[in-house]
């Protein structure tokens, strides 16, 4: 036995079962965010129960079963249910009810001993909508300006087409709204500032006031015209309407200008569901967030997220970069550059919610007040700069994967034997040019790495970016059609803080738990990519200059 201690193969062993137990819970994770993520964009078969609470009469549920809870008959006493001398058990459904306009909530409980019958009929629709959540009823009638035009089996291909042609003008009416009426209010704001600029500056006259005037009587003529075009286009979206019946047997009306989509989970085929299953994922990735962002895509929270990083690489590289080619080539080592080192090191140890604080109070009220009261005073008191915003937001981030890549890019540089350098010089090349030509093409592996574990970093950081510029959600994208394009003073959307508050701050937990599930699944998936870029380009560097190294 102590031959077998002292030989270290416990300690293998005990290191290998702590790899694997790693591993294992790693996949475990993965595993159930993948399930539970891509399963929400999976049509459920919507069941219809038939219930009976006790002492009332049989009524009908209708609705997704999400989960079901088995309760030890003891518990289930203790917290207020009758459970007879046989029964050992509780079995409880969670079912997604939807209507919430009608019942005031999405999700309800029911026990399955009180359940008679249950049954999946093919005529059970799914109304997504644009507020209210989910519908889940039978298809009743299409309306057209209050006549009825289709019933029975012609009412769900006549709503299709109907629906169909509907979603292309409210599609149109967004474009308008949100394109060129935007860009006329932004044209307008622009000039007020522009003309309230020229007044602090004493520089406003008849002639500058005739030139605003003619200027804002063409964005009111554009604006007038553009409020005609949406008047016809709203006439005609709140021409259909459908009627429905809830489990109830009550009548709802819902206008067509309201839904999303409508579809009968129960009739699909294994290929209908794929399809399905495709639009819902594209839908996912590429459509703005709905009811809070229990619904919806998430597609500003994945476009603020690559903005923000690229910003951030844009700035940590060079600076990163510089500040181990001083430590490494130029500075002369001792204990001040010792300390230098330690001081790096300690700093990637700082908690993330420091920099952010060190970020607001800084970059946002010292740095951006300044700018605003210099370059932005026609803007008072409304900020520009001196609020939380994108440039702040990666700036914090910036700093904080700093010490990332001064690290990674000085132990590569370390790596670089001496006689390299020394041969370049031998032949007549100055120090810079070594440097540019062959010692940083050589480190670029460890660089390259060193900033994509940085980027990978601030992807999936959130606590800084509550103080300096995330928000639930950004009206307008940081990038647009408007000068200056990239508007880096405006707040964004961020998939780690969308994570955060559709777990932790939404209204309806229930109905927001599958899209947490996804968009961290989606996280995790941009995480990996970013990483095994880092792999790949780093491998492909270390092919590239292995004939040098050696």
């Amino acid at each position: 036995m102590k031959l077998w201690f002292k030989s270290g193969s416990p300690w293998i062993w005990l290191n290998a079962a702590a790899v694997s137990t790693c591993l294992i819970m790693v996949i475990a994770v993965l595993g159930l965010v993948l399930v539970r993520g891509m399963g929400n964009f999976w049509p459920a078969q919507v069941t219809q129960f038939s219930y009976q609470e006790e002492d009332k009469p049989i009524s009908t549920i209708i609705g997704e079963k999400v989960d079901t809870s088995i309760t030890p008959a003891i518990m289930a006493k203790s917290t207020g249910h009758k459970m007879a001398d046989n029964e050992d058990t509780l079995v409880q459904y969670l079912v997604k009810t939807g209507n919430r306009d009608v019942t005031g909530a999405d999700f309800r409980w029911i026990e399955a001993r009180k359940v008679h019958e249950q049954s999946d009929p093919e005529s059970l629709i799914v109304i997504e909508r644009r507020e209210w959540g989910n519908f889940y009823g039978q298809l009743f009638e299409i309306k057209e300006n209050g006549k009825t035009v289709a019933t029975g089996d012609q009412a769900m291909p006549e709503l299709q087409t109907r629906l169909a042609a509907t979603l292309v003008v409210v599609k149109k009416i967004a474009q308008i709204e949100k394109k060129e009426i935007g860009a006329i209010n932004y044209g307008l704001e622009r000039l007020r500032l522009k003309q309230k600029k020229l007044q602090l500056q004493n520089l406003w006259n008849s002639d500058t006031e005739k030139q605003f005037a003619d200027d804002k009587a063409d964005f009111d003529a554009e604006y007038q015209s553009h409020q005609a075009e949406l008047a016809s286009l709203y006439k005609e979206i709140r021409r259909d309407t459908l009627i429905a019946k809830t489990e109830s047997g009550t009548e709802i009306k819902i206008p067509l200008a309201k839904i999303v989509k409508v579809y009968q989970p129960n009739q699909m085929s294994v290929f209908g569901k794929l399809s399905f299953f495709g639009h819902k994922v594209i839908e996912f990735l590429t459509e703005d967030p709905r009811e809070a962002n229990t619904e919806g895509g998430i597609f500003p929270a994945i476009f603020g997220t690559v903005m923000m990083v690229i910003i951030m690489a844009i700035i940590v590289t060079p600076f990163g970069v510089i500040a181990a080619v001083y430590l490494r080539e130029y500075a002369k080592q001792g204990f001040t550059t010792q300390l230098i080192r330690i001081a790096v090191n300690n700093l990637a140890g700082v908690p993330s919610i420091v920099y952010g604080v060190f970020g607001l109070g800084f970059f946002v009220y010292i740095l951006g007040g300044n700018i605003d009261a210099l370059f932005y005073p026609e803007a008072a008191p409304a900020p520009v700069y001196g609020t939380p915003g994108l440039l702040w937001a990666s700036l914090t981030l910036a700093l904080l994967t700093l010490p990332v890549v001064i690290v990674s890019t000085e132990e590569g540089l370390a790596r670089i034997p001496k006689s390299i350098r020394e041969g370049s010089l031998a032949l007549g090349a100055t120090k810079i040019e070594t440097l540019w030509r062959t010692v940083l093409p050589m480190a670029s592996p460890a660089m390259m790495t060193g900033l994509i574990l940085a980027v990978a970093r601030a992807a999936g950081e959130v606590a800084p970016l509550m103080l300096v510029g995330v928000v639930k959600l950004a009206p307008t994208l940081p990038l647009d059609g408007n000068f200056p394009f990239l508007h880096l003073d405006r707040k964004f959307m961020h998939l780690g803080f969308h994570i955060y508050d559709v777990g932790f701050q939404s209204p309806n937990v229930e109905a927001a738990r599958p899209l947490v599930y996804a968009t961290a699944l989606l996280l995790v998936i941009v995480i990996v990519v970013l990483n095994l870029t880092a792999i790949i380009i780093r491998n492909r560097l270390r092919e590239k200059y292995r004939a040098l190294e050696g």
